[in-house]
C-alpha cells in the first residue's frame, strides 16, 4: 500500500518524520540514532531530503580563492535503501529539480525503481546559497509540475529516449509540497494554489505542508484547496523550535509567522534548553488540535534531532 493510499484510508492520525542525510564524511549511525527513539510510534513513512550541490570558495596558502562545487549531504539513494531494509518502514526520498537535468532525474528514478522504493516527494528545491532566484539546469525542470509529469510518463512506460526497446513502466506514487502561508516566491495565495492544483492534476496524490505554528493557517489552507477542487490528503508539517537562533531564523528561512502567544513564551527563554521545552509544549498543543480535526497524519521536520519529537509523539500517539 502506498503512502497516499494509507493517508486516504486511515481511521486515525498517522505519524511520519523527515531526516537529513548525514554530512559528507559522517557515519550513517547518526541517522540510526535519530530513528531508533521514534520507531515505537509506528511511523507510516520516513522522508529523506535531497540537497543539491553548492559552490564553495576555499582560501589557498597564497591567499587566492579556489572555487569548488560540492554536495555536502550525498547519499540520498543509499540512505533510503538502508533505512528501508533495516527497519522495514516505507521511505519517501525527495527528488528535486535543482541541480538535475531530465536525464539525471530519469537515472535517479530508475535506481529507486530497481530498489522497489516507489513513494517519492517531488520538489523544485531552493535556489543555491548566494543566488536570489532559482535557475534550472540546462535541459532540466523549472517547476515541480514538470517533474511530476516526467514521473507520470515513466509510470506509463514513456522514457526520454523514444527508441528504447520494450520500456517497462514504473509504479511511483508521489506527493508534493504545499504552503499554508504561500510560497515565498508566489505573488499571492491564489496563484500559489493554482500552481498546487496543477501538480495534483498532473498526478500528485497527496500534499505535505511547509511547517507552520498557527493551526488556523493550515485549516484555512485546506479549505481553500478544497474550494478549488484539490481533494487529495493534505498532511500538516510541524517543526518544534529548539534553539534561540530558531526564533529568528526559522520564520526567515521558511517564510512563516510565529503567533504572538507563542512568541511571548519564547521571549522569556534564556537558553536553548528553555526554547526546546517551550517548542515541545507548543507542538503538543498544535498536534492535539490537529488530531481533533481529523488530519490524516502529522509530519515532523526533525533535522536529525529526535529527542524533542519523541516527547511530542509520546503525548500525541
Amino acid at each position: 500500500m502506498t503512502v497516499a493510499e494509507k493517508l486516504r484510508t486511515t481511521q486515525k492520525t498517522l505519524f511520519s518524520f523527515e531526516l537529513l542525510p548525514p554530512l559528507k564524511g559522517r557515519s550513517i549511525d547518526e541517522i540510526y540514532r535519530a530513528i531508533d527513539p521514534l520507531i515505537e510510534f509506528d511511523p507510516v513513512n520516513i522522508n529523506i531530503t535531497y540537497h543539491q550541490q553548492e559552490t564553495v570558495y576555499y582560501t589557498l596558502p597564497d591567499g587566492t580563492l579556489e572555487k569548488r562545487v560540492i554536495r555536502k549531504r550525498p547519499g540520498n539513494v543509499a540512505l533510503s535503501a538502508a533505512i528501508r531494509f533495516r527497519y522495514n518502514i516505507t521511505v519517501v526520498p525527495h527528488i528535486i529539480c535543482g541541480g538535475h537535468t531530465k536525464d539525471d532525474i530519469e537515472d535517479l528514478l530508475i535506481d529507486f525503481h530497481f530498489l522497489e522504493i516507489n513513494n517519492l516527494l517531488l520538489l523544485r528545491g531552493d535556489a543555491p546559497k548566494g543566488q536570489k532566484i532559482f535557475v534550472p539546469e540546462k535541459n532540466g525542470h523549472a517547476h515541480t509540475v514538470d517533474l511530476v509529469r516526467q514521473v507520470m510518463d515513466m509510470n506509463a512506460g514513456k522514457y526520454l529516449d523514444s527508441n528504447l526497446k520494450d520500456p517497462q513502466p514504473t509504479c511511483f506514487s508521489v506527493g508534493v509540497a504545499g504552503y499554508p502561508e504561500k510560497h515565498v516566491e508566489a505573488p499571492n495565495m491564489e496563484t500559489d494554489l493554482k500552481y498546487l492544483k496543477e501538480k495534483v492534476d498532473a498526478g500528485a496524490e497527496y500534499i505535505v505542508t511547509q511547517l507552520f505554528f498557527d493551526n488556523q493557517k493550515y485549516f484555512e489552507f485546506v479549505e481553500k484547496c478544497r474550494s478549488i477542487g484539490i481533494k487529495v490528503p493534505i498532511v500538516p508539517g510541524i517543526k518544534p523550535l529548539a534553539t534561540l537562533n530558531d526564533i529568528k531564523l526559522v520564520p526567515q528561512i521558511f517564510s512563516c509567522t510565529i503567533p504572538q502567544e507563542f512568541y511571548k513564551e519564547l521571549e522569556k527563554c534564556q537558553n536553548n534548553m528553555e526554547v526546546k521545552e517551550v517548542g515541545i509544549e507548543w507542538a503538543i498543543k498544535q498536534g492535539k488540535e490537529l488530531i481533533a480535526h481529523g488530519v490524516p497524519a502529522i509530519h515532523f521536520y526533525t533535522y536529525g534531532i529526535s529527542d524533542n519529537v519523541k516527547k511530542i509523539a509520546k503525548a500525541l500517539f
